[in-house]
């Protein structure tokens, strides 16, 4: 069985605990569901460029990443409005 592919959108902090704690939720549930998962946190400056948006296709789901503040706003934004005009899952956090 191919890994599930998840991108978290966000500029991951190790400090940050809400960042910590969303690996570890997300491990939990792929153990749970016998799924393997592949997480992949997605830096937010490279999707101010709309050419860097069409990697977002690679994954099965994005989530926006909590308790950020994203190093780019703009970045961050473009990535959400892909995957909802693109019909990748999303979850806002």
């Amino acid at each position: 069985m191919q890994p599930l592919k998840i991108g978290i959108i966000g500029d991951f902090d190790t400090t940050n605990p809400t960042h910590v704690a969303t690996n570890a939720a997300l491990q939990h549930a792929a153990q749970a569901l016998s799924t393997p998962i592949d997480i992949e946190w997605l830096s937010t400056p490279p999707y101010e460029n709309a050419e860097k948006l069409r990697s977002l296709e690679a994954y099965h789901g994005l989530w926006g990443a909590p308790g950020s503040p994203y190093r780019s706003r703009d970045g961050a934004i473009n990535a959400i409005r892909f995957a909802r005009e693109h019909d990748i899952p999303f979850l806002g956090t």
